[in-house]
């Protein structure tokens, strides 16, 4: 074991003195949090007027919102109940983008749902939300109380305005805490094939240009194979760190420093509220700003769990891989022979990516079940499901699903080590299939 630290030790700074790995420490994170930005940014387009159909059956609002209506929201009234069935594909309904409902219970749970056809702008929703509050302010003044406009709105709770599309009004939908997961599982799968690929490459080198004779003249080829893998993975693994660190900074930067504005109510002309108020409109206005996305990454994402999982299965799904990519780079007559046995580990990583599809919309399905304990699906499933929430008393499903992956990479590394042994001092050869089933054979 101590010759595999130091082929190891070896190995690591090699990959860390290389420029390009050092580049990537540092483009890698940037490219991530334009990307994030361009979404942050891109999230604010939608719908800039909408046409909003009320119904008010008991005449609540007496067809009244706003003394002088803008440009952003129209509002028209019909005195009667309607289901939203009737409203998404009723002909004479499809001129409004927008419907909302109020009856008596409004007054009381201060909950309104606006179901559109379109995902409004950032700005159409914020105008509709306190038009719509002001004049329920004003209809409770008047039927319930004896105070001033000014003095019941410092003491006043905000009308929650809850947006729904028309076409899936119970938001049944929403898989986004499914693709965060998806997010993490395809992040270890990328580390693990650019990695796993320098395992690869740096065994077929060192076998193609003899180096290895040398160096198995003190090693054995088992301390060699584990030294590879152990060092690049340690490689790989600061790179995450690194990556978590910068993007991390990144977030907290953008919050700070790009959102401000966002995060002061008290810049919004025109809107006079409490402290407490003000702080609840800070959080509504964190999600809703540019779409759910904002909200998303600093509201729902936990990234302490998530990034305590992607650790873990990373290195359970490195060693595992790791394994056929030693046994490739040493099974190889040339530094290139090796290439075409890559696909087939590309088609296991495609089918595990399929699997983590299947965990977001049909997360009780056998094949999920079955999938997030088999070795080469497991971590993009485990981590599908950890984002969306293992229900209560069944998170030993984790464990034990990081339990057999790690004991399949154990039985990988032992066969590798075997074809290692046999194939790593042989050279001029055709790579063939039959090679495997001999050398773990002997």
């Amino acid at each position: 074991m101590k010759n595999s630290w130091i082929i190891a030790k070896r190995e690591f700074w090699e990959r860390i003195g290389n420029r390009n790995f050092r580049w990537m420490l540092f483009l890698g994170p940037l490219t991530f949090l334009l990307l994030l930005l361009w979404l942050f940014k891109a999230g604010d387009e939608g719908k800039k007027h909408l046409k909003v159909l009320i119904a008010d059956p008991v005449d609540l609002l007496e067809q009244k919102i706003v003394a002088n209506e803008g440009k952003a929201v129209s509002y028209y009234f019909i005195g009667d109940y309607l289901e939203i069935e009737e409203f998404r594909d009723g002909d004479k309904y499809k001129e409004f983008d927008a419907l909302i409902e109020v009856n008596e219970k409004v007054l009381m749970n201060k909950k309104v749902f606006v179901f559109h056809r379109e995902q409004p702008s950032f700005d159409v929703k914020t105008q509709l939300k306190f038009q719509l509050e002001r004049r329920v302010e004003e209809v409770l003044i008047e039927s319930f109380t004896n105070l001033s406009v000014d003095v019941f709105r410092q003491i006043k709770q905000p009308l929650n305005v809850d947006f729904r599309n028309v076409y899936d009004p119970k938001n049944e939908a929403s898989n986004t805490e499914g693709y965060v997961g998806l997010t993490f599982g395809l992040l270890i799968l990328s580390f693990v094939f650019l990695f796993g690929m320098a395992i690869l490459r740096s065994t077929a080198k060192e076998k193609s240009n003899r180096i290895v004779e040398v160096i198995l003249a003190s090693v054995q080829p088992k301390d060699l194979m584990l030294g590879k893998i152990i060092g690049i993975g340690l490689a790989a693994l600061v790179q995450m760190a690194v990556w978590s660190l910068f993007i991390g900074v990144g977030l907290w930067g953008f919050r700070a420093f790009l959102f401000p504005d966002l995060f002061a109510p008290e810049n919004w002309e025109g809107i006079q509220v409490s402290g407490e108020v003000q702080q609840q409109m800070l959080e509504e206005t964190l999600r809703g700003r540019y779409n759910a996305f904002v909200e998303l990454v600093y509201e729902r994402i936990q990234f302490a769990s998530m990034l305590g999982h992607t650790v873990l299965f990373f290195i359970a799904s490195y060693l595992f891989y790791g394994a056929f990519f030693s046994s490739i780079g040493a099974m190889s007559g040339t530094e290139s022979d090796g290439q075409q046995f890559v696909l087939p580990l590309l088609g296991l990583m495609g089918i595990a990516v399929y699997c983590g599809f299947m965990a977001i919309y049909l997360p009780e399905s056998s094949l999920v079940a079955w999938a997030q304990f088999v070795p080469f699906t497991s971590p993009l499933v485990v981590l599908v499901k950890v984002a969306k929430g293992y229900p209560v008393g069944t998170y030993y499903y984790v464990i034990l699903a990081l339990i057999i992956q790690l004991l399949s990479a154990w039985v990988l590394l032992w066969v590798a080590g075997r074809i290692y042994k046999n194939g790593i001092l042989r050279f001029g050869h055709q790579t063939k299939w039959k090679h495997w089933f001999q050398w773990v054979r002997n």
